[in-house]
């Protein structure tokens, strides 16, 4: 199966006063087509910045980064504020719904920057609320909606799309255990319907979700295992 993402020799350096910090030092990393892969990692370790530069919300000091067979490591940010909208679906661990927009209208606005007609939008968001459980919350507003519905209708923006990769930084991290729970068997379900996930997460718990587990420490990959 052929590499979603490949990055080659990542270093990430970021000017501190007249020093530098090296927060990425070297990495070399390749994530297939619908694999699911936890990032863990203590404070410090680099695990925000490779999400980050994964993310397309960053650019490397230097190496080269492919997503989806374009090399985003040299790009402008105009082209990777596309690449984001087109390749990346995130979730947050704040959840990041627009409070006065209700579900449906917080899981079509990707749609609304790829210049999808509001039919065609509609249709869409309705299709992946029903997808996360929640077609019977469509018009109801964050205030309205329990922590773990927020998290859905997180999930199902960043289904929306179609993108390449699922991005999810802390998902479970404002959530009690049992809403946890539910919210990773959502993500293995996502999994399993062809999605790429990538979790960022310092709960080992969660991480055991994942089907392969990549730990950093000291901006380099300490390990990187397959989970049984």
């Amino acid at each position: 199966m052929e590499n979603i993402i490949e990055l080659s020799q990542i270093t990430r350096d970021f000017p501190l006063g007249n020093q530098v910090v090296k927060v990425l030092k070297g990495i070399d990393l390749q994530i297939k087509k619908n694999e699911y892969v936890a990032l863990m990692g203590p404070s410090g370790s680099g695990k925000s910045t490779l999400m980050n530069l994964l993310g397309c919300l960053d650019t490397p000091t230097s190496g080269s980064y492919v997503l989806n067979g374009k090399d985003v490591s040299r790009m402008t940010d105009n082209d990777l504020a596309e690449v984001r909208n087109k390749e990346i679906g995130f979730v947050f661990q704040t959840f990041n719904l627009l409070p006065r927009s209700t579900a449906l209208e917080n899981v079509s606005l990707p749609l609304v920057y790829a210049g999808m007609s509001a039919s065609d939008r509609e249709a869409r968001a309705t299709q992946v609320l029903d997808q996360v459980a929640l077609s019977d919350r469509m018009d109801h507003r964050p205030n309205q909606l329990s922590g773990g519905q927020r998290q859905r209708v997180a999930v199902a923006r960043a289904l929306v799309n179609h993108p390449s990769i699922i991005l999810a930084d802390e998902p479970t991290g404002n959530l009690d255990t049992k809403t946890s729970i539910e919210i990773m068997k959502l993500f293995g379900d996502i999994h399993a319907q062809g999605n790429t996930v990538i979790l960022v997460t310092h709960e080992e718990d969660i991480a055991q979700h994942a089907k392969r587990i990549i730990r950093l420490r000291d901006g380099q990959i300490e390990s990187d295992e397959l989970n049984a």
